[in-house]
């Protein structure tokens, strides 16, 4: 079993930044690919970015390229999530999961762990 505590959220203005962390505990020596989801209110859950284990192969959803950085920090087992240029769509509960294997996927389903989410509120 792996947990996943997220923390980091909260208000930003628009334009302004965030930085996420999702720290790992149980089996932290399993080698599990990480990645960040969210959800709106009233929406599904959406992928936003994955890393692989060893830290290469980073991939983002369109939304958040260019804006968002994933990467992760194994000898502290932690992930992070860096938001810059927020904007007021990036409102949303933002989750971090992890998967037994060494990549990462973009759908929910492929990921075996979840944290309870940190709430991202961007203001316009």
């Amino acid at each position: 079993q792996v947990q996943l505590v997220e923390s980091g959220g909260g208000l930003a203005q628009a334009g302004g930044s965030l930085r996420l962390s999702c720290a790992a505990s149980g089996r932290t020596s399993s080698r599990v690919a990480m990645g960040w989801f969210r959800q709106g209110p009233g929406k599904e859950r959406e992928f936003i970015a994955h890393i692989s284990w060893t830290g290469g192969g980073a991939y983002y959803a369109d939304s958040v390229k260019g804006r968002f950085t994933i990467s992760r920090d194994n000898t502290r087992s932690t992930v992070y999530l860096l938001m810059n240029n927020l904007k007021p769509e990036d409102t949303a509960v933002y989750y971090c999961a992890a998967r037994d294997s060494v990549v990462g996927s973009v759908t929910v389903e492929a990921y075996d762990y979840w944290g309870q989410g940190t709430q991202v509120t961007v203001s316009s």
